[in-house]
């Protein structure tokens, strides 16, 4: 009797905490007062409502499915998108869940002990429709396209966050797959946003993603800030951060340790991305530390078709990575790479410190043309130090009908490697000037006195002010 007592009383007890979490749903206050700890971060947007993944029927045992419990949640919440936007918070646990897709003026928040673990269930990765800019075959395969985890498109103020919360791709049964050439669809990225406007990704942890780790595309105002991202340097295409034809993009305060390049920046794929035509621009990249034995700190291109202009790099640290700031392309991109800016970079145990290719030869299929020729121009690196560099430069142009122009390159010393190649640096067409550059640099680029410039003003992203907002996790 004293336990069937204590059980009605408990009963009793869950109902009115649901009827707290009802009322305090229409009055605008959080849902779920059982969560007593309140955390303090940094958003573009604040929510008026709040929400607990746990009151949807979320079960953070690591094995029951939560992607009801996320799609469920995300359609409740998504009435309050006019009245001050809603928060779903995943509180400590670890989550199991399929692709889903995000609302406007929503942020999902991830508590510091809550781990998304990724379904390797195929069957919750849906198909999607191929990317414009890319068409839907690669390397002459046709291939389907998969969802990513964190999925939106055509949203308005989307907020991925948390206290440094992870989100778990799961992605060894996806490499096995690809490794044996056993794959039914193309591997999924971790997030992805496209069609998109405000956008901020922060201050959580991506490790192991089937493919990239995130990939914002046709999408403007995006703002990613203190990520953490790590995958083995043995998987190919796990890339940290692609951002992908968009305008007004920043990138800062982030650690990446990938089997790909940390960081791409993409613009579409042959005669794909031409037709589509959507530059990535006004990009700044900054206090980012990559490791990518085997890719670049940060990539231009190789997809860049549809042209990739005002990109402003800084206070860029590699360890142990073969590129720094590379510009990969190809005939048949056409596009332009032009107006990008790096200084400061701090690099230590290189294969190459310069690294331009014209020569990047694959395609989407055997349709791209060949006469359309991309166009390299304004590149301009300062101020780096380099230490245990096998190659200080490799600039490979397009030809002497079209070689890359506008190179600049001053105030930069490198250590060779015990072990390094000689000579130390290769052009084949290209031209510019080099000043106050050790070891010496090619012919190609003439000797001038001069400092290679950086835009001092300020791009539209950067003048954003973050609020501080809070969530009870």
């Amino acid at each position: 009797m004293e336990f069937c007592s204590k059980s009605r009383k408990y009963q009793v007890l869950q109902i009115i905490i649901s009827t707290v979490f009802i009322l305090g749903s229409l009055s605008g206050s959080t849902l779920a007062v059982s969560h007593q700890k309140t955390v303090e971060f940094q958003a573009i947007n604040c929510r008026k409502h709040s929400a607990v993944l746990t009151d949807f029927g979320g079960v953070g045992d690591g094995k029951t499915s939560n992607t009801k419990a996320f799609k469920t949640a995300i359609a409740k919440l998504s009435q309050y998108a006019s009245d001050g936007g809603a928060q779903l918070i995943v509180p400590p646990g670890k989550w199991l869940t399929g692709s889903f897709n995000l609302t406007s003026h929503f942020t999902l928040f991830l508590h510091k002990d809550a781990v998304l673990l990724a379904s390797q269930d195929e069957d919750e990765w849906p198909v999607l429709t191929p990317l414009p800019s890319y068409g839907g075959v690669r390397e002459n395969v046709v291939f389907r396209r998969s969802g990513s985890l964190i999925f939106a498109s055509n949203v308005t103020d989307v907020i991925i966050t948390g206290n440094n919360g992870t989100v778990d791709g799961q992605g060894a049964i996806w490499w096995e797959k690809f490794r044996a050439k056993k794959l039914k669809k193309e591997r999924p990225f971790l997030i992805e946003i496209m069609y998109s406007d405000q956008v901020q990704i922060s201050n959580i942890t991506l490790i192991n993603s089937p493919q990239w780790h995130v990939h914002p595309i046709y999408s403007s105002n995006v703002w990613i800030q203190g990520v953490t991202i790590l995958a083995p340097v043995d998987v190919p295409n796990t890339d940290g951060i692609d951002p992908d034809s968009c305008t007004n993009v920043i990138i800062q305060d982030c650690y990446i340790v990938s089997g790909d390049d940390c960081i791409a920046v993409k613009s579409g794929l042959d005669q794909y991305g031409i037709k589509v035509g959507i530059p990535m621009k006004q990009l700044v990249i900054r206090r980012i530390t990559c490791i990518s034995p085997k890719s670049a700190a940060i990539a231009l291109g190789s997809e860049m078709s549809g042209g990739i202009e005002d990109v402003r790099i800084e206070d860029i640290t590699a360890i142990n990575t073969e590129s720094a700031v590379r510009v990969k392309t190809a005939v048949g991109r056409g596009g332009y790479v032009k107006d990008i800016f790096v200084r400061r970079m701090t690099l230590k145990t290189m294969k190459y410190v310069f690294w331009m290719i014209g020569s990047y030869a694959s395609h989407a299929d055997k349709g791209y043309d060949p006469k359309a020729l991309p166009e390299i121009t304004n590149i301009n690196y300062r101020d780096i130090e380099a230490d245990n560099v096998t190659i200080p430069g490799k600039l490979e142009g397009l030809g002497e009908e079209n070689p890359f122009t506008g190179i600049c390159i001053s105030n930069v010393r490198m250590t060779l490697a015990e072990k390094h190649h000689e000579p130390s640096w290769n052009c084949t067409d290209v031209s510019g000037i080099a000043s106050n550059v050790t070891p010496n640099p090619c012919a190609a680029l003439r000797t001038k006195s001069t400092y290679c410039p950086f835009p001092e003003d300020k791009l539209p992203i950067e003048n954003v002010r973050l609020q501080t907002c809070s969530a009870t996790a």
